[in-house]
């Protein structure tokens, strides 16, 4: 069992699980549930590339899964594009977008990078909210189209949006893999966990930092186009920062810095919202003190707190075969 959430039997176990569930649960309403949570857990790999190996806390996300999210609907509602022609550039547009933002943002560290990013965010929050002649603003952007067909393949249904969105976030979940055990990613952990060791071993923080936010924001966009594209209206909402703040909860309960985290904590804590929407005036109240409480005694999160337990029952039990042995030359 050991890394047992790291492994591809997670993954092989997930696919498995997702493939049959609409076969036990036929329900549309928890088909919508977990669609839209695959959908969130693809923007929260983004922030866990930046924020979780890198070590930039970006509070900008939500703005850039608003810009992916309104760059598909402006694309097909107002410039009359094609659905898969918008959904390549979506993402494109956001990563352009962010490579510029990065520019300046990287300039910052810290504490100072997280509250320039905040501003950000709220600069695009407000640019969605009052452009009105471009986005709409409050009134939001309607009649986004679904998912063109793939040939004979019917995208219309939500069963067949599940499954789409689905493939995608394995696709994600894949080169998020491959890019955290490259050199880049070797190189983005460098960087967390000291920037001054990282420049002398030869490793150029600036560009591998820039590399990780683009990379961040395109994941993001990626997001945003699959959510226009599956509810088919977006409003200002969408880029204010408790979506940001969502986003951060999903990775910090799951376990910042995992493979696994991400999806485990977005699966989780859409799980509980749901199951617990009578309480959802109190949700921040409920949330707040509990994710606090994580940070202080388990900053890891879940696939953090899994590990560390491995570790330490490893070790106990390696003590204890190297004190039989002991005992057993002893005698």
């Amino acid at each position: 069992m050991k890394q047992l959430l790291e492994k591809k039997s997670l993954l092989a176990l997930l696919i498995v699980l997702a493939l049959l569930f609409p076969l036990f649960v036929p329900n549309q309403y928890y088909i919508h549930i977990l669609t839209l949570a695959f959908i969130w857990a693809i923007a929260v790999y983004g922030l866990n590339l930046l924020s979780g190996f890198t070590g930039y806390l970006s509070l900008a996300h939500a703005g850039f899964f608003a810009i992916g999210a309104y760059a598909l609907g402006l694309l097909t509602v107002k410039a009359g594009m094609g659905f898969w022609p918008a959904f390549i550039l979506a993402p494109l547009i956001t990563s352009v977008i962010g490579f510029f933002i990065g520019l300046i943002a990287l300039r910052t560290k810290e504490h100072f990078f997280a509250i320039y990013t905040l501003c950000v965010g709220y600069i695009i929050y407000l640019v969605i909210d009052k452009w009105d002649s471009l986005t709409e603003g409050v009134r939001g952007l309607m009649g986004i189209p679904a998912p063109g067909d793939i040939g004979p393949v019917s995208l219309s249904t939500p069963l067949a949006q599940y499954y789409f969105v689905f493939a995608v976030l394995l696709l994600v979940i894949f080169t998020v893999y491959r890019i955290v055990n490259s050199l880049t990613g070797r190189s983005f952990i460098a960087i967390r966990n000291s920037e001054q060791l990282a420049q002398s071993l030869g490793i150029s923080p600036w560009r591998n930092k820039i590399t990780s936010f683009v990379l961040s924001t395109f994941f993001a966009g990626v997001a945003g186009a699959l959510y226009a594209s599956f509810i088919r209206f977006i409003g200002p909402e969408i880029a204010y920062t408790t979506i940001t703040f969502d986003l951060l909860t999903y990775m910090i309960v799951g376990g910042i810095g995992t493979l696994s985290g991400p999806l485990i904590g977005t699966l989780l804590i859409v799980w509980l919202s749901q199951n617990l929407q009578f309480l959802q005036d109190y949700r921040m109240l409920i949330f707040g003190p509990l994710l606090t409480l994580l940070i202080i005694f388990s900053p890891g999160g879940i696939v953090g707190s899994f590990r560390n337990w491995q570790f330490n029952r490893q070790e106990k039990k390696r003590l204890y075969a190297a004190n039989l042995k002991k005992q057993a030359q002893e005698g």
